[in-house]
């Protein structure tokens, strides 16, 4: 052990589900050395980043025009009349919303 090439040891604990998936990994690379697989999908393996700021961002979006909604539905509802400004107003962030879709589903 002392002169070992590896000082280091990494554990891993897994589910025995999990464990089965990297059994069935390791057997369509045909290795049974769980040693040199972990090393190689470790060091050489990808990584997938999603980016979802534009998700965010179109959430952030909703929730204004959602409060912008809200604030014309109680006004209707106190007053009891509905105005065509704040008609505009809701066909307005309608079409915020159509705008936001269509730029984040052509990126």
């Amino acid at each position: 052990m002392a002169n070992r090439k590896r000082k280091f040891v990494l554990r891993v604990p897994v589910t025995p589900e999990e464990r089965a998936l990297i059994q069935a990994k390791m057997a369509q690379l045909g290795t049974r050395n769980f040693s040199a697989y972990a090393r190689k999908m470790l060091i050489d393996g990808y990584i997938v980043h999603v980016d979802t700021s534009d998700i965010r961002a179109q959430t952030a979006e909703l929730q204004k025009i959602g409060v912008n909604v809200n604030q014309i539905a109680r006004r209707i509802n106190s007053t009891g009349a509905v105005y065509a400004q704040d008609v505009e107003d809701i066909k307005g962030a309608l079409a915020q919303i159509w705008q936001l879709q269509r730029y984040i589903l052509s990126r």
